[in-house]
Parts: C-alpha cells; structure tokens; sequence
C-alpha cells in the first residue's frame, strides 16, 4: 500500500499540474498573430514531457496491480482510498496557484486573446438574454397597463350608474306594499289548502279506518266489549298534530286518547313523523319539519 500511495502522491502531484494549465492547451491561434518557430517548438516540447511523466506513472499504476483484499475490508479499503483521494484533491486546490505554462510573449498573446475572445463570446450570450427579456417584460407591461385602463373605465361607467341610482327618488308606496303582502299570504293559504286537500286524499286512499267487517267480527264478542269511541282518521291525526305545533308551539304536544287508532300512532312514530313526550309517553308531538329548512 505504501508503494501505491506514493504512486498516487505523484499522479495527484501531476494532475494538479495539468489542471492548472487544462484551459490553455493546444489554443487556436489565429492567423493575425504571428508565432515563431521557436515558441511553438518549445509549447510542443513541454507538453511532450508532460504527457511522457503521465504514461510513466500509469506504467507503473498498471506493474503494481491490484492487492487482494478480503471480502470484509474490500468496501472500507475502497472507501479509505476514495477518502484520501478527494481529501488529497482538495488539499491541491486549496494550494493551487496560477503557473504559466511557457513565458514566450507570442504564445501568450494569444492564449491572451482566445480568453478574451471566450470572454466577449460570453457576454453578447448575456447581452442577448437580459434583451429578450426586457422585450418580453415590456411586452408585459404594455398588456398589464392596457388591462388597466379598462378596469379604470369600468369602474368609471360604475360609479356614474351609482351617482344616477341616488340622484333618483324612488317614491315607495306603504298601501301598495300591504296589497302585495296580503295577496301573498292568500295565496300562501289557497297553496296550504290545496296542499291539505291533496294529503286528505292520499290519506283516505291509502290509510283508512278500520273496515266494517273487521267491526262485524267483533260484534259476535258481547256488548260490553264493543267499542263505544269513534276512530279518527290518520288525515285528522295529522291535522290535530299541525294545529297543535303552529297555535302553541311552545307545548306542541298532543294526549293520545282512545280515538286514535294505535296502529296509526305507532306508524307516525316508527318513521319519525311524530316524537313520543320524553316523561310522558301517552303525549306525542310532530316533527318541526319546518325548522330545518328556516
């Protein structure tokens, strides 16, 4: 491991070499400047050293080979050399310092003048961008103030409305309202009344009394065990229940006596049409349907 380090040491050493000069490799001289002979020779030289030093230190990478490592140490091992690769990396850029890669005047003129030719490159790209940019925010603007003025005018037409809708004088009349109210409420009646009517209907269709036969029966028992109550209808339990919740709502409730047919009752109850007195279970009460809808 120590003959690997210090091979490592060197290839970093030879990297940090490289990457300090990495941009000014091989530069595109243009043909206004003129390079000597000599200063391309020498460029030419210097790079050749380098890429001879590089070729050894791989050569030799490539004799040591790879040390065998034991299943368990492999991941450590990998990760210590990553370690010491990156904290070895980071020691070189922190002690990094700009080198010149020759000291010819030609070659660095115009190493000098690709920079700056990258240089102006980068910033007409810039130059275009902020450009678009502001033609596209004036754009913006343009839309946005237009969109401004119509709001601005409608809020003018609006408040001149307003203005007219004050300078008026609406003169309300208190005996035509009355008239409107009470034509309301009659028609409000005449709509309750055709509503009743049409429940008494389906009520008496589909919810009658007792039949006679089923009374016929009953007569063959003796006369003390006949019924001496007339039954009511369902329509005028519902009736009494309606009158009862809207006369006195405070005390809705209504005492079951003999005339109410039980099954009748409990059928109100089992659908939640009527509520059972909650002390005193020979009272029921309707439901106030209407509160749910006020």
């Amino acid at each position: 491991m120590d003959k690997q380090d210090e091979l490592l040491k060197e290839a970093e050493k030879l990297a940090k070499h490289m990457s300090s000069y990495q941009h000014d490799l091989a530069p595109t001289i243009t043909s206004n400047i003129v390079c000597s002979i000599d200063a391309k020779e020498e460029l030419l030289d210097e790079c050749e050293e380098i890429w001879r030093q590089m070729e050894e230190c791989q050569s030799k990478l490539t004799l040591l080979g790879i040390e065998t490592l034991p299943e368990s140490d492999a991941q450590l091992s990998l990760s210590m050399m990553r370690v010491k690769a990156l904290t070895a990396e980071y020691n070189q850029w922190q002690k990094r310092s700009p080198e010149i890669i020759s000291t010819n005047p030609d070659v660095l003129v115009a190493l000098g003048k690709e920079e700056l030719q990258k240089v102006d490159h980068d910033l007409e790209m810039v130059l275009s961008t902020v450009q678009s940019k502001n033609k596209k925010l004036k754009e913006d603007m343009k839309r946005e103030q237009q969109w401004l003025d119509e709001q601005q005018q409608l809020v003018d037409a609006l408040d001149v409305t307003h203005e007219e809708m004050k300078n008026q004088v609406v003169q309300f009349s208190e005996k035509r309202a009355l008239q409107e109210l009470k034509s309301k409420m009659l028609k409000i009646r005449a709509y309750k009344e055709e509503l009743l009517s049409a429940l008494g209907e389906f009520l008496e269709e589909h919810f009658p009394l007792p039949e006679e036969d089923e009374s016929a029966k009953k007569k063959k028992k003796s006369p003390a065990e006949e019924p001496t109550v007339q039954l009511v209808t369902l329509h005028e339990i519902l009736e009494r229940l309606i009158n009862k919740l809207m006369s006195t709502p405070h005390e809705p409730y209504l005492t079951i006596n003999d005339s109410f047919w039980p099954p009748y009752v409990e059928l109100l109850l089992r659908y939640g049409i009527a509520l059972r007195h909650p002390e005193d279970p020979s009272r029921i009460r309707l439901e106030a349907f209407h509160q749910y809808f006020g």
